[in-house]
């Protein structure tokens, strides 16, 4: 079979499936497939697909119509300027994250040494995002699950930056390792109730862990601006990651405890999405 074929054949089924970017999505998987690169493939629409590669292409296109996401078929997904190895022990980097790299990188230009902590590191992106930035930060990552901080310390690696990085499996109430110049979180925050009515690429196959936040959605925002509070140095920056409908009573609870809010950062999609403070 040519590759157009294939391809054409395989995004009419995730269309069926409700996957919305069936195209690119049958694109992608096909230079997986042939490893080569998605233009390469897209040049040479014509060329002549092997059974066995035939065979494996087809497997991905049912998993991926199943909802598993891209990323985790593919087992990376870029991010900022970089690619993260990904699997489903981690969270999925979404481009809305992308805005915390963005806004930390404009508070620190004129900055040469800083001590960064991450709450819930998982992959990585954010931290070595910002890392692989500025050449003389260091960081710290903390989270529960020892297969993400494994991820993570690949991720490290592979950009060529794991002097520079510390990885700790803690819970974050019991951490208590250094002070910070900056503290950067993206944590668990839909709440309980609302956990059902996710896409199915989420609730069906990214880990619940980095997704429930609790009955009220804020159980782990609290537990990260209490720690933070106690880590971070004086006129020290906190940003934090919260649903689109999270931002008064976060708010409300990072004034309890002594930071002054500097802004509200909007996503692509204009929702609120990032908190930046200041510990007063």
């Amino acid at each position: 079979m040519i590759l157009e074929k294939a391809i054409n054949n395989a995004s009419m089924i995730l269309r069926k499936n409700n996957i919305k970017t069936a195209q690119l999505d049958s694109e992608i998987l096909m230079s997986m497939i042939m490893k080569k690169s998605r233009k390469f493939v897209l040049l040479n629409l014509d060329s002549s697909l092997g059974d066995d590669k035939l065979n494996n292409f087809i497997k991905l296109i049912k998993l991926r119509s199943t909802g598993k996401p891209i990323a985790y078929l593919t087992g990376s997904k870029n991010f900022w300027k970089y690619d993260f190895k990904i699997n489903n022990n981690v969270l999925v980097p979404r481009p809305d994250t992308e805005i915390i790299v963005e806004e930390v990188l404009k508070k620190v230009k004129n900055k040469n040494e800083l001590r960064i902590l991450d709450i819930g590191i998982g992959s990585g992106c954010i931290l070595l995002s910002i890392l692989s930035e500025k050449k003389n930060f260091k960081g710290v990552g903390v989270d529960v699950s020892k297969k993400s901080l494994d991820l993570c310390e690949i991720n490290a690696t592979n950009l060529g930056l794991k002097k520079r990085v510390k990885l700790f499996k803690s819970d974050v109430d019991n951490f208590h390792y250094g002070k910070y110049d900056l503290i950067i979180s993206n944590p668990p925050y839909i709440s309980e109730l609302k956990l059902k009515y996710l896409d199915k690429d989420v609730i069906n196959f990214e880990p619940k862990l980095a997704l429930n936040g609790g009955l009220d959605g804020l159980s782990e925002i609290r537990k990260v601006i209490n720690k933070s509070s106690e880590l971070i140095k004086k006129n020290g920056k906190l940003f934090l990651e919260i649903g689109f409908d999270q931002k008064n009573r976060v708010k409300k609870i990072l004034k309890n405890k002594g930071f002054f809010i500097n802004k509200v950062i909007k996503d692509l999609g204009n929702n609120d999405r990032c908190i930046i403070s200041t510990k007063i």
